[in-house]
């Protein structure tokens, strides 16, 4: 071990160099650490030299990482995770925490888990911070790189949020998926059968980071695959293109007993096997060590019990 280079890098190094990873910006840092700007650039130059890369290019107002920033992107989070769980240790207080909380989740998963993300944000842990990203905008990647602390999402239960071993995931609550349609459509007043199923066109889900949903494959294999007519970024979209087509939409059972923009669309079971669906917590292994962390988590999880599908 090269414990004289080693001792060239402090963790104010490590935290630049995190904190540049997720805001591209050397003012955002300045402003996340409470220091200068100057002393940023200063911190950066001084990373170039020790790590013998540029670390970051300007374009415009924007940094953007080189191939190597991006590769130790994690190394650096899993440091200063481990460091932080020790600097803090089994003291955490979340009455009294003024961290920042980074939650990535489709606006339909935001849907779901307002009610709990609204009572530990302004009753558990009031002086903290929560920011809400969309997955599109920061998913499992930014997660890898520890740009968020956790990811939430629904998924097929044969359709792991992801293979990549820094990253770790549980199920927290159980769903159903049905069929919603709008109220005055022709199968509205009818049990729904496999083959009217597929004959009329469905509105799907545009998904970048999971595989092809287990039902998907199934119908295909049993019996062909569904007519897409068009597709959209999230559940909300999916409903209100049901109130204006004859589209059938398949979602999530609770989103659709939750959210405003499902009311009024009949919902039918699905006839046929889907297999288990759910939604999931998606966290980066090297956040385990943080307390504050390790509360997020085991809220996120009991309160997610009272959840339950109606």
């Amino acid at each position: 071990m090269d414990y004289i280079q080693l001792s060239r890098i402090s963790l104010k190094h490590l935290s630049v160099l995190h904190v540049l990873l997720a805001t591209s910006s050397v003012t955002k840092t300045s402003e996340q650490l409470c220091v200068s700007p100057s002393s940023i650039s200063k911190t950066l130059s001084q990373l170039r030299l020790l790590l013998n890369d540029e670390l970051f290019y300007r374009d415009g107002t924007h940094l953007v990482p080189t191939a190597y920033a991006i590769k130790i992107g994690p190394i650096v989070h899993s440091v200063l995770s481990s460091m932080n769980g020790v600097i803090h240790q089994q003291t955490f207080e979340p009455a009294s925490y003024s961290g920042t909380f980074k939650l990535s989740m489709r606006s339909s998963a935001f849907e779901v888990f307002a009610p709990i993300i609204a009572q530990l944000a302004s009753e558990k842990a009031p002086n903290s911070r929560f920011q809400v990203y969309s997955k599109e905008q920061l998913g499992l990647d930014a997660l890898i790189r520890g740009q968020v602390d956790l990811v939430l999402l629904p998924h097929d239960i044969s359709q792991p949020p992801t293979d990549n071993s820094d990253l770790q995931w549980q199920t927290i609550l159980d769903d159903e998926m049905v069929c919603l349609m709008n109220s005055e459509h022709p199968l509205a007043n009818s049990e729904l059968t496999i083959e009217q199923y597929l004959e009329f066109r469905h509105i799907g889900i545009v998904e970048k980071e999971l595989s092809v949903p287990f039902f998907e494959q199934n119908l295909a294999q049993r019996f062909k695959p569904r007519n897409i007519a068009i597709s959209v970024s999230d559940f909300g979209s999916g409903a209100l293109m049901c109130h204006e087509t004859d589209f059938l939409f398949t979602t999530s059972r609770i989103w659709a007993e939750t959210a405003r923009q499902a009311r009024g669309l009949t919902m039918k079971r699905l006839p046929f096997d889907y297999g288990k669906v759910a939604f999931s917590m998606v966290w980066n292994k090297a956040s385990i060590n943080d307390p504050s962390m390790k509360w997020l988590y085991n809220e996120l999880v009991k309160e997610s019990e009272n959840l339950v599908i109606r």
